[in-house]
Parts: C-alpha cells; sequence; structure tokens
C-alpha cells in the first residue's frame, strides 16, 4: 500500500487507522530520514490503540513502553543504539514476542534481531510536492 499524506493530520490520521487495525505480535518498521514523520505516525497509531497521553520518541531511552490501550505499544527508537546488544540489554525479546504491538524507528540498524515477519512503513519527503507531503509505504500488512 502507498499512501501519499499532504499535511501532518493526514500522516497522524494514517497511523491511528493502522493502530486500530494492529494486532498483539506484530512488529512495524518505521524508517525514513530525520523529520518525515516517524513519531506524527507514531502519535497517530497509538490513539489508533486508545492511547490518549503525551507520545514522544523514546531518542535518548531507547523504548518508551505505553499500558493504556487496548494492547501494549512498545515505541524503540534505535537511532543512537550503539551495538544491537544493547537491545538485548533492554529486554526487545518481551515486546517483539509479546502480546502488545513494537513500532520501531530506524529498524534498519537492527534488521539481524527484528522478526522474520514484520511490517514496514516508509516514509518519504519530496520537497518538490510541499513542505508537508508524505509518500508512506507499507508493507507486510494485508
Amino acid at each position: 500500500m502507498i499512501v501519499e499524506t499532504y499535511s501532518a493530520q493526514e500522516t497522524y490520521e494514517l497511523g491511528k487507522r493502522l493502530g486500530k487495525e494492529a494486532a498483539a505480535g506484530e512488529v512495524y518498521c518505521l524508517d525514513g530520514d530525520l523529520g518525515t514523520g516517524k513519531t506524527v505516525f507514531t502519535q497517530g497509531f497509538a490513539a489508533g490503540l486508545g492511547i490518549e497521553g503525551p507520545v514522544n520518541s523514546p531518542t535518548f531511552t531507547i523504548l518508551q513502553q505505553y499500558e493504556e490501550g487496548r494492547l501494549p505499544l512498545y515505541h524503540f527508537d534505535v537511532y543512537r543504539i550503539g551495538d544491537v546488544e544493547e537491545m538485548d540489554e533492554i529486554g526487545y525479546e518481551d515486546c517483539f514476542y509479546g502480546n502488545g504491538v513494537s513500532l520501531v524507528e530506524w529498524s534498519e540498524l537492527i534488521r539481524e534481531i527484528l522478526p522474520e515477519r514484520v511490517i514496514r512503513v516508509r516514509l518519504e519527503k519530496d520537497l518538490e510536492k510541499g513542505f508537508d507531503y508524505r509518500r508512506i509505504t507499507v508493507e507486510g500488512k494485508e
């Protein structure tokens, strides 16, 4: 699926729609350059799960957990990870293979430990189409 959005709100709404459809055990890999809307997408995704509190990128903590939705949300930002072994220290397997949904920003940095089946979300900008334009490709979601 390829979706073009023209505002942060539209990116949020796509995330929200996918959050409503999310199932336990799914791992969403969010990839795209800085400023492409990964956190906005994640905020919408969290809203789709029924999470009402603030959702921010866990850039310095690697993992933020949200338990108050219909499913737990494990939001990873592995941009600053030094070594994939750091993921063991935070118990990533409990998240990836547990009863919640995992969203992993910058997932290409930990490719070797991702489950075989993931849902890939690629966010891209094209400034020629406008500052807020995003091309969002979703693969692996039936």
